[in-house]
């Protein structure tokens, strides 16, 4: 518990609330629904065959299918009208490498998200060190952005699929039984395939998201400044000033000025004296001073 509380302690928590880190949060969340609503389907039908001879038919077939959607695995019995026989009867289609695709790009969408949110909250400083770590996190999300265009692309291709061979009145085809005469065969309850088509919807969303977030990243790797010529690295320290480094600061120190003009000005007193002025004139006061007495 401690070792949390110093995690918590020591982390920079602000930026969750930047652009930079509060798409990060939303990439996480939307990457569970993603992976969730698809990797967590299972979805069942029901049809009915009524043989002209009642004793024959079956009025409650229930079809049942789940992800990864290996449809041609899937498989019923249904009664061919003659003497209680059945037949079994597969469905169509193998969707899962669209459906496992998704899921699995979803799935390391929130490992990685996560793993940046951690970044940018406790090591921070280390991850703008020379822009190393932001210039990563661009080229990642990058592809993750592509990723989820070719997954949520592929997947909504496979959900279609998916639906077509679900569809009860295309499996009713498939039975022998209903092509003959005098016997009658409808769907009883179609299956509800809402939540994949969220599935779809998130992985789009998801795509919205990590497409803006480049942005966002891409100021944090310093290649703009570089492109228009302004970028300096951060821990490459800036030269002085040629002023400071030639000496300009002495030559233009006004008092170094003044002194260097006072001092002549002090000699010139000194001339002062020689022509007579203060001491001559003491020296001849005695000699005017016997003269008169």
């Amino acid at each position: 518990m401690d070792v949390v509380n110093q995690l918590v302690a020591q982390g920079q928590f602000t930026v969750l609330k930047q652009p930079l880190g509060f798409i990060k949060i939303l990439q996480w969340i939307f990457a569970i629904f993603a992976f969730s609503t698809c990797g967590s389907y299972s979805g069942m039908f029901k049809l009915s065959v009524e043989c002209e001879n009642p004793s024959y038919g079956d009025l409650g077939i229930e079809v049942e299918f789940e992800y990864p959607f290996r449809l041609h695995q899937v498989y019923f019995d249904a009664p061919t009208c003659k003497e209680g026989d059945k037949k079994r009867i597969f469905l169509t289609g193998d969707h899962s490498s669209s459906a496992e695709f998704f899921v699995t790009i979803g799935v390391f969408s929130f490992l990685y998200s996560m793993a940046a949110l951690s970044a940018y909250c406790f090591i921070l400083e280390k991850y703008r060190e020379n822009n190393k770590g932001a210039q990563i996190d661009f080229v990642v999300t990058a592809v993750f952005a592509f990723m989820w265009l070719a997954s949520s692309c592929a997947w909504a291709k496979g959900l279609s699929d998916v639906k077509t061979a679900t569809d009860p009145d295309r499996v009713i085809l498939l039975i022998p039984a209903c092509e003959e005469k005098g016997n009658r065969c409808r769907e009883v309850y179609d299956p509800r395939v809402s939540g994949l088509n969220t599935s779809v919807a998130f992985g789009f969303i998801n795509l919205i998201l990590w497409l803006g977030n480049l942005w966002f990243v891409f100021k944090e790797t310093g290649w703009l400044g570089a492109l228009s010529g302004t970028y300096v690295p951060s821990q490459e320290k800036q030269p002085a000033p040629d002023s400071y480094a030639q000496g300009g600061f002495a030559q233009q120190d006004p008092y170094a000025g003044s002194q260097g003009g006072y001092q002549p000005e002090y000699g010139q007193q000194g001339g002062y004296n020689e022509d007579g002025g203060y001491n001559q004139g003491y020296e001849q006061q005695p000699t005017s001073y016997t003269n008169q007495m």
